[in-house]
């Protein structure tokens, strides 16, 4: 083993499968594989991507539901050097164009379920790249040649691994690329705050175009020959039933997930006994949904993390068990991180409130093809999160905001300036603003302000079927207000703080009218 290929991903299913080559590595949708057929099939996909072609520099996309033929797929390019590009299946074609132009993938793999979203977003993308279906009658009988061939040679830590695209404050989605080394690095911290052994069973709910999906737990407990109960959508009553079903012992959501589960009817008779780490991260957890939790006699890990970081950046340990709301704890093994005043970019000591940034090995290695943005992202070594963190006095983390105008629906990051654009396309648009509002269920709803063109007559009925058409269905505002004018702060600038408490009063009146 040399120093550049000692942190290789591919290496975490091969020795597993060489040590424990029966134990079940997947149990998808109670179809089971042991560590030695998921090798053997990982091991033989790479061989016929190196032999069609393909290696380092290369991008393999994929359109999938989660599946063991994904998995597969994503150890195979591991073990080839080629990054794996998971993209987002809510999304509209027009939207995955986007995407697919961004990733410039050498081949595109898809389940049968969404072949046809795949092929219309290649058509619109005007991209040359063939398409294969994922699994054994697909892509792991017949690899397309590459376009491009390269030669073959080692993988190096340094390779790109993933490339995870996530919506950031502007309108454009980026490709965050992370090598080997950093989700080796990830998993290392992750394995020595929240430990897996091969005895344990992981529920896996989060789509697999998230980096959740691979760097919190699953790719762990592949490393430790634990078994992957996997998921390919999630569906509450089911989740439950699994977790009873098959023993599973830890587990990683959004709290609207967790949130789901317990206003399920089965929540009530449902078999938790076996869980002893329950994990929630992607956004703030709310006491009501911790307190349904602890009343079954779980404890909600919380966390904070982000895709830029590898994600994991901070968590709670099990010393601060008693830790108020909003909590999220320390840093992660080989994580640092500071509170910097936002303005000045110096480090604030002791108690403060500030920009929390981050430094470590599993920072990205930068935006895919987009070296301004990495620029912008990145002082020196330190990854600026754009999030507003509290450290207080005995040193424990608090996110209180962001500094980006994003908001997170259901886990689903949301870029307003992506929603104001295409709702602008509206003929009868003249202006328009989007801000996140709390919302009880999903975490943040969307709501849009819309000022007419020429004293239109608009509903928001109208505008939300044109969103529809236009957006993932996550991205739709939750409620739409036709206005006069929208309030400024300054010349063309929009003061959203307004809109934002605006929003947040319309939201909770809506709440009470509901109950």
């Amino acid at each position: 083993m040399t120093e550049t290929t000692r942190h290789t991903i591919g290496r975490f299913l091969l020795d597993r499968a060489v040590q424990h080559p029966e134990r079940i590595a997947i149990d998808d949708r109670g179809v089971a594989t042991d560590y030695r057929t998921l090798a053997v099939r990982a091991d033989a996909l790479a061989q016929g991507l190196r032999d069609a072609g393909y290696g380092p520099g290369h991008r393999i996309a994929t359109v999938s539901a989660s599946s063991t033929d994904q998995v597969i797929a994503f150890f195979a390019c591991a073990l080839a050097g080629v990054a794996f590009v998971p993209l987002s299946w809510r999304l509209t074609a027009s939207e995955l164009s986007a995407l697919v132009q961004r990733a410039a993938p050498e081949l595109i793999l898809v389940d049968e379920q969404h072949s046809t979203l795949a092929m219309e977003a290649t058509r619109i993308a005007g991209s040359a790249a063939p398409q294969q279906t994922l699994g054994t009658s697909g892509i792991e009988a017949h690899v397309p040649a590459a376009r491009q061939p390269v030669t073959a040679r080692p993988v190096r830590d340094s390779d790109p691994l993933l490339v995870i695209f996530t919506s950031g404050s502007a309108a454009e989605p980026k490709g965050v690329v992370l090598t080997h080394e950093n989700c080796f690095w990830n998993n290392l911290a992750l394995q020595q705050a929240l430990p897996l052994t091969a005895d344990d069973v992981v529920l896996a709910i989060l789509p697999q175009f998230h980096v959740a999906a691979w760097n919190v737990q699953p790719l762990l407990a592949w490393w430790a020959g634990a078994t992957v109960v996997l998921e390919s959508s999630f569906e509450p009553s089911r989740a439950l039933r699994l977790i009873g079903e098959r023993g599973v012992t830890t587990m990683m959501g959004v709290p609207t997930q967790y949130r789901m589960l317990a206003d399920d009817a089965s929540w009530p008779q449902a078999r938790l006994e076996t869980l002893r780490l329950v994990v929630v991260g992607g956004a703030p957890l709310t006491e009501d949904v911790a307190d349904a939790w602890a009343a079954r006699g779980i404890r909600l890990t919380a966390g904070y993390g982000l895709t830029e970081a590898g994600p994991n950046v901070l968590h709670v340990p099990a010393g601060l068990a008693d830790a108020g709301p909003g909590t999220v704890g320390r840093p992660y093994p080989h994580v640092e991180v500071m509170i910097a005043d936002p303005d000045t970019g110096l480090a604030l000591e002791g108690e403060s409130t500030g920009e929390l940034w981050v430094r470590g090995p599993s920072v990205f290695a930068g935006y895919l093809d987009d070296p301004v943005a990495t620029a912008d992202a990145m002082h020196g070594e330190w990854l600026r999160t754009g999030d507003l963190a509290h450290r207080d006095a005995d040193g424990d983390y608090a996110i209180v905001g962001r500094l980006k105008e994003i908001y997170i629906s259901g886990g689903e990051n949301v870029a307003p300036a992506e929603v104001e654009a295409a709702l602008a396309l509206h003929p009868l648009v003249a202006e328009v603003a989007v801000v996140g509002a709390p919302d009880p269920v999903w975490g943040e709803r969307g709501v849009a302000f819309v000022v007419p063109r020429g004293g239109a007559a608009l509903s928001a009925d109208e505008l939300r079927a044109h969103a529809r058409s236009r957006l993932a269905g996550f991205k739709v505002p939750g409620h739409i207000e036709i206005v006069a004018a929208l309030p400024t702060a300054g010349p063309h600038k929009v003061a959203r703080a307004q809109l934002r408490e605006r929003a947040a009063r319309m939201m909770e009146e809506a709440s009470h009218d509901y109950r």
